[in-house]
C-alpha cells in the first residue's frame, strides 16, 4: 500500500487530520493509540512495567501512572530508557500487525516521534506529512485538554524534534496554527488526500474499488 507517515509536535491537530484521513476512506495506524491501550488497566505491557518499576507507577485502576512516570523520565532518562525498552518492541509488533491487516486506500502511520526514529521511518513510508504548529498555541491546546501546567508542557516540547526538524523532513505540510480555522485545516487534509489517492493509484498501489472518496 502506499504510505504515509504523519507526526507533528505536541498539540499540533495530527490526530485530528488522521480521524479526517480515515473518514475518507485511509487506514490510520496511530502508535500514540497503541501506547495508550498497552498502558491501560490491563494493557499488556503492564505487568512488564510494575516488574521494572514497582506498584508505585501504576494507577489505583492498575494503569500506567503518566504522571508519576513523566516526572521521573523528566529527572532520570534513564528511566524513560527504560520504559522506552518495554513499550516500543510491543508498539512496534502491534504497528506491524494493524497494517498488515490495513483494507484502506492508502496507509497512514501517526507517529509522534517520527522524526527523532527517522531512520527507522523513512524507508517505511513514501511521503512523511508535519502538521505544523506554532509553540504558544500548541501549549495553549495541551493546557486546554489535559490541564497540564506551562512549563510541564514545554519540558514535552524540548524533548521532541525542533519544529525546524520535523519540517525540513516533511515532504507534505499542513498549517494548524492559532489562525487555522477548522475548515481551513479541513481544506488543507482533503487537497492531500486527494493528492496522495492520486499517488496511489499511480504507483498502483491504492486498494481495489478505491479510485475516489466521499467528501
Amino acid at each position: 500500500m502506499f504510505k504515509i507517515g504523519l507526526t507533528g509536535g505536541i498539540g499540533s491537530g495530527k490526530s485530528r487530520v488522521a480521524d479526517m484521513l480515515g473518514e475518507w476512506g485511509a487506514s490510520v495506524v496511530d502508535t500514540d493509540e497503541i501506547a495508550r491501550a498497552l498502558t491501560a488497566a490491563g494493557g499488556a505491557a503492564m505487568p512488564a512495567i510494575e516488574r521494572e518499576f514497582g506498584p508505585d507507577a501504576l494507577t489505583p485502576a492498575g494503569a500506567l501512572d503518566r504522571d508519576w512516570m513523566r516526572e521521573r523520565a523528566f529527572a532520570d532518562p534513564q528511566v524513560r530508557l527504560r520504559l522506552e525498552a518495554i513499550l516500543h518492541p510491543a508498539i512496534g509488533h502491534e504497528t506491524e500487525r494493524q497494517a498488515e491487516a490495513a483494507q484502506g486506500a492508502y496507509l497512514v502511520f501517526v507517529v509522534p516521534l517520527l522524526v527523532e526514529s527517522i531512520g527507522r521511518w523513512r524507508d517505511r513510508v513514501d511521503r512523511i506529512c508535519v502538521v505544523d504548529c506554532d509553540p504558544d498555541t500548541q501549549v495553549a491546546r495541551v493546557q486546554s485538554r489535559s490541564g497540564l501546567t506551562d512549563s510541564a508542557i514545554r519540558r514535552i516540547m524540548a524533548a521532541q524534534a525542533a519544529r525546524a526538524d520535523r519540517l525540513e523532513v516533511a515532504d507534505d505540510v499542513i498549517d494548524n496554527g492559532g489562525a487555522t480555522s477548522p475548515e481551513q485545516l479541513r481544506v488543507q487534509a482533503k487537497t492531500l488526500h486527494d493528492r496522495w489517492l492520486t499517488l496511489a493509484a499511480t504507483t498502483g498501489r491504492q486498494a481495489p474499488g478505491l479510485a475516489g472518496t466521499p467528501e
